[in-house]
């Protein structure tokens, strides 16, 4: 019998872990996950994520008692800290120096400018003057972002002195005291999910965004649509960009913009795709990503020799109502869909609640908002909080028509 440590998350990744043989004991925070990842444990231990040497205190006597095969998590702001216990614990997996040098922005820059991929112009700047010299030498639009932000918080496009005065306004209100200054890079927006083993990196599926003028990335449609002049160079550069932040196991999450200059990075994770991207590519493409996550690097599954070809088509398309204080919600009766409403009060902090009650329904809805919440504009991921349409269609222009026809029909009164 297999053992891991989880570090948060929900249920998704670990369903079905016992019938693999894989004792789960998950690091989590009082209220922050479903009561119904409990079926999948072990244990349920409580540490503070952010401290991966609190929680390397709460895992060491389990791992004493028995040790653990692996130390994972599915969470990008936990991924430091989750290889801080990697490495204490003397583990294989995602390293410290690995999950920080995707964290931090600017030393992904530099690790890339290092082994000379994808050029891109950057500098981090500590005050506004330095990054209105940014600007000027750059000499068109830039942008401004946290060094290690997430979920598409604060970044900001500047393209002149007035839009970059109030941007540096911005950050600072949110505490930013350095900010990392890049040129924008105009294209769309794919990303390439891909696995990793033993160094091996395969490239399985490809994804492309809808984003609002906040950069946050309100639909996704898989395959994309947009990769295929681009592939053989996708795949190149995927495969030297794990290898040179020195990512040897898991899955990884990469994006880029397709520009007129080529393919350019945008950032990468040593984790699964937000956005339910898993379950649209196990949709698409047949491989199941939140499986491998804990098969392939304990040798249940073997990581397969070639990257699959898309069978069908899957999208997922957040629901955006007006803002406001919310009156009703109305659902058309015969909307072509199954339909979950979260109660209230029930997961107000679980991004993407009730997924995995969709996975094998081929049109779903869920409605996480009622009555008396209030909606705000979406300006971060965190604001994508009011519901789901998730379709799988023959191919993701299918699938992308049904998310519209569905979303449609749902109507928030504000």
């Amino acid at each position: 019998m297999f053992r891991v440590a989880v570090i948060g998350g929900r249920p998704a990744p670990i369903k079905g872990a016992r019938d693999l043989g894989v004792d789960v004991v998950l690091v989590h925070q009082p209220g922050q996950y479903e009561e119904s990842i409990r079926q999948h444990c072990e244990r349920i231990v409580h540490a503070p994520l952010a401290d991966g040497e609190a929680m390397l205190d709460v895992l060491r006597p389990l791992h004493e008692q028995r040790p653990f095969d692996r130390v994972l998590t599915v969470s990008e702001p936990w991924g430091v800290p989750t290889g801080h216990v990697v490495d204490g614990l003397g583990l294989p997996g995602t390293s410290e120096k690995t999950a920080r040098l995707l964290k931090d922005k600017a030393l992904m820059r530099e690790r890339l400018a290092k082994y000379d991929l994808s050029p891109v112009r950057f500098r981090v700047v500590r005050s506004e003057r330095e990054a209105r010299d940014f600007l000027a030498e750059v000499g068109g639009p830039v942008v401004l972002k946290p060094v290690d932000g997430a979920a598409s918080r604060n970044i900001l496009r500047v393209a002149d002195a007035t839009e970059l005065g109030h941007a540096w306004r911005v950050h600072t209100e949110a505490g930013n005291t350095s900010v990392l200054a890049e040129e924008f890079l105009t294209g769309p927006v794919v990303s390439v999910e891909s696995f990793s083993f033993g160094g091996r990196h395969l490239p399985v599926g490809y994804s492309e965004y809808l984003v609002n003028s906040y950069h946050v990335e309100w639909q996704v449609s898989v395959p994309s649509r947009l990769v295929a002049p681009y592939l053989p160079e996708l795949r190149d550069l995927t495969v030297r960009l794990l290898d040179a932040v020195e990512l040897t196991e898991g899955p990884s999450h990469s994006e880029f913009v397709l520009t007129e200059r080529g393919p350019r990075v945008l950032e990468s994770h040593a984790r699964m795709g937000g956005h339910a991207i898993p379950e649209l590519v196990r949709r698409a493409y047949g491989l199941d990503l939140a499986r491998m996550w804990l098969t392939v690097p304990l040798g249940i599954d073997a990581l397969p020799a070639e990257s699959p070809q898309p069978t069908a088509g899957a999208a997922i398309r957040f629901l955006r109502p007006e803002p406001g204080e919310i009156r009703a919600v109305t659902v058309a009766e015969d909307i072509p869909a199954v339909v979950k409403r979260v109660p209230p009060g029930e997961l107000a902090d679980v991004y993407l609640p009730l997924l995995g009650e969709l996975v094998d329904v081929p049109v779903g809805v869920v409605v996480h908002k009622n009555p008396g919440d209030v909606i705000t504009p979406i300006q971060t991921l965190a604001d994508c909080s009011s519901g789901y349409v998730l379709a799988t269609g023959a191919d993701a222009d299918s699938a992308v028509a049904t998310c519209v026809l569905v979303d449609q029909q749902i109507q928030f009164h504000t």
